[in-house]
């Protein structure tokens, strides 16, 4: 079954971001993505000050670059669609060199760009600096609903069991002289997809099998609830404050 459980997202370290509890950090991370999020697409410059705040916030975690830059690729088809949208967009049309683009387009694809990069380089903050056993507590701690708290918990548990199968998988592929080259080999990838599926199906039914024959009545055991002092709270929430004071700014100047 393994023994990753999801730990590879976390990386210790005595940071003070590392001893946030995880319930205020979560709701830091929320508030701030929100606060992000309803920042104008026109301005360019408050959501390039808020991605120097989230990474800021990275930086504080101490964390070195190889845990962080891979991780900054889960990006990539933001980034491709951000950079086409100036292509495909209607509206007026500027110059940029030899290239001529959709101005609307283009804001729209910056603000996405900035947003996206921003959000990104959060959550990387979090989950370096979270246990994810401690990220189920503190959806325990904040109420979320026992369905989320589920598939959260299993998630976190056999992701990396469901990893480890699509690996072997493709060895097994690999080791019989198969290269996917050309659109011949997508049955064979279909084929692999729906076997990886239906094995991941099995398995659920054999663990909730297991399960229930142990006692599992439907709901996660309660564990002890969580505390964090008003200063670890302040702490949490101030990149949010930041987020919201920018927010209402560029309305206002809107």
């Amino acid at each position: 079954m393994g023994s990753g459980h999801g730990s590879h997202l976390h990386v210790e370290g005595a940071s003070p971001l590392h001893r946030v509890p995880a319930h205020a950090k979560l709701v830091g991370l929320v508030a701030f993505v929100l606060a992000v999020v309803s920042v104008p697409n026109e301005a360019h410059a408050a959501l390039g000050a808020l991605l120097l705040v989230a990474v800021a916030v990275l930086v504080s975690a101490r964390v070195a670059p190889r845990h962080v830059l891979p991780r900054l690729a889960v990006e990539t088809p933001f980034a491709v669609f951000a950079l086409v949208l100036p292509f495909v967009a209607v509206g007026p049309r500027v110059d940029i060199g030899p290239l001529t683009v959709s101005q609307t387009g283009l804001t729209a694809a910056l603000a996405l760009l900035l947003k996206g990069t921003t959000g990104v380089v959060a959550a990387i903050a979090f989950a370096v600096t979270t246990r994810p056993r401690d990220l189920v507590r503190a959806m325990q701690h904040l109420k979320v609903p026992d369905p989320l708290v589920l598939i959260a918990s299993f998630m976190v548990r056999y992701v990396d069991v469901v990893g480890d199968q699509l690996r072997r998988m493709r060895v097994a592929r690999l080791s019989r002289g198969f290269s996917a080259r050309s659109v011949r080999s997508w049955p064979v990838l279909a084929a692999g997809t729906g076997a990886l599926f239906i094995r991941s199906y099995e398995r659920g039914e054999r663990v909730h099998l297991a399960m229930v024959s142990r006692g599992w009545a439907g709901r996660m055991p309660v564990t002890d609830p969580l505390a964090a002092a008003p200063g670890t709270w302040a702490l949490a929430l101030l990149p949010a404050l930041v987020a919201v004071v920018a927010s209402v700014g560029a309305r206002m100047a809107a």
